[in-house]
């Protein structure tokens, strides 16, 4: 099958990490790339590793009223930006938005792939979760799904490597900055607030009125651990089971018995989640990592893509982690 995409952004984390795993996809072809600082260069110039026969494909100007002929868009734009650019591309040309505009808007899908794929299946125009809403979403959802913490009390402790904040280019994000150091930021207000917020309620069935969320940059390229408190009287065992019988048919989401390592996923589509409990003190934490590229962003829109095309779900995603 030959199934003709492109992307737009292709200049950032998460529009060249879209690249990467397409560049060896058996089924989607890269016709099309698109970027408005970028326009103009060839893929060998912003990205001298790709494959051969990608090289000269040239960066074009974004322009939704003239793009070529395509199947499937992805569209890797800063929030805020890609719900007026989106809103001209033609209706036959299906849509994966990786950036935050259209998560739970109306007539998109929100792609929460390993929690609800069936939703995806065949879609035309879905919305990638968030980085940390994935990490977040994908430990919580057997614990919501069977009752086992109380909605209404998360607190989420979320840490992220520097390529999280986009690549931006201002002096906030120089090595001098974050290299030896380790900043809160969002408070209180993230926008990945709602979404979250929004996914809970829907797992649960309750209220997720008393969500906490606090994330913090720390200094490496990649990766997100969330550790998350909860109240509830479950045992460690009954969080595991409930995560191993969620995930049963999942290609991508691993349940340890070992608090997770950002490492164990760098590179992959991979989503890795434990579990602590303490009856007696009413206290149920849950753990996940993700790579914010991967699982966060690029990987899970491949994932996405593939359900909306009718491709096998882990189909050129299934390559291992980079270790170390």
């Amino acid at each position: 099958m030959n199934i003709r995409v492109g992307i737009v952004g292709i200049s950032g984390f998460g529009g060249g990490e879209a690249l990467r795993l397409l560049a060896n996809h058996p089924s989607f072809e890269l016709v099309y790339a698109a970027g408005d600082s970028s326009a103009g260069k060839s893929l060998a110039d912003l990205y001298p590793g790709i494959a051969s026969r990608l090289a000269n494909l040239v960066v074009e100007k974004w322009d939704p009223d003239n793009l070529p002929e395509l199947d499937l868009l992805f569209a890797s734009m800063p929030t805020g930006a890609s719900a007026k650019a989106l809103a001209g591309v033609r209706d036959d040309v299906k849509i994966l938005d990786i950036g935050g505009d259209h998560r739970y808007a109306g007539g998109w899908v929100y792609g929460l792939a390993d929690v609800w794929p069936s939703e995806i299946v065949g879609q035309s125009r879905v919305a990638n979760p968030g980085c940390f809403p994935a990490a977040t979403q994908i430990a919580l959802a057997p614990l919501l799904k069977d009752g086992l913490i109380d909605p209404e009390n998360i607190i989420i402790d979320a840490k992220t490597g520097i390529s999280g904040a986009g690549r931006g280019g201002g002096t906030g994000l120089s090595y001098a900055t974050h290299n030896e150091n380790l900043v809160p930021y969002g408070l209180l207000n993230h926008v990945h607030m709602p979404e979250m917020t929004h996914t809970i309620e829907r797992l649960s069935g309750g209220s997720a009125r008393g969500l906490v969320f606090t994330p913090h940059l720390v200094p490496m390229t990649r990766g997100i651990l969330v550790t998350i408190y909860c109240r509830g009287s479950a045992t460690t065992r009954q969080c595991l089971d409930a995560a191993r019988a969620c995930y049963a048919e999942s290609h991508f989401v691993r349940v340890t018995d070992l608090p997770p390592h950002t490492k164990w996923v760098s590179g992959s589509n991979l989503a890795i989640v434990n579990y602590a409990a303490d009856p007696s003190r009413n206290l149920v934490m849950a753990m996940g990592v993700v790579d914010n590229l991967g699982k966060g962003a690029a990987g899970q829109a491949i994932q996405n893509a593939n359900l909306m095309c009718g491709l096998p779900e882990a189909e050129g995603l299934d390559g291992m982690s980079l270790w170390p």
